[in-house]
């Protein structure tokens, strides 16, 4: 049988809203590659990465894509005897929500699809194209 849909409601819900401030343990990363087992490698802004896990009410629930954002806890991670550096506590899903608040890092800022290039040509857009007649 499969999971009530309150579950899904409810992870989705958690997701949706920022925390108002983050502990000292707390930072935002970004996903780089999904290592399997619901293990994750992230890039801090410092551009250390490092593995977390994805907690178990957030699996076959919400989904996570390169080059998205996670809010994650390292303090468990001294105690921990393994690989992991931490734990996925939040999901970023409304990014822009989340861009607004004090504690997102500069170097995360958003980057344009569509760099400001000097060296572009004069647009042709609504000009007619040349005539072989302008010599005559």
């Amino acid at each position: 049988m499969g999971r009530p849909k309150r579950n899904l409601i409810a992870a989705a819900e958690e997701t949706s809203t920022p925390p108002s401030e983050l502990t000292s343990t707390q930072s935002i990363a970004q996903v780089k590659k999904a290592e399997g087992n619901n293990l994750y490698l992230c890039s801090l802004p410092n551009q250390e990465t490092v593995l977390v896990e994805l907690p178990s009410r957030f699996r076959n629930t919400i989904w996570m894509k390169r080059g998205g954002y996670v809010l994650i806890d390292t303090k468990e991670a001294g105690v921990r005897e393994n690989k992991l550096d931490g734990e996925i506590l939040n999901v970023v899903r409304d990014e822009h929500v989340w861009r607004k608040q004090s504690y997102w890092p500069r170097e995360f800022s958003k980057v344009s699809s569509y760099p400001d290039d000097p060296e572009e040509e004069e647009s042709t857009v609504g000009k007619m194209p040349p005539s072989d007649s302008e010599d005559e």
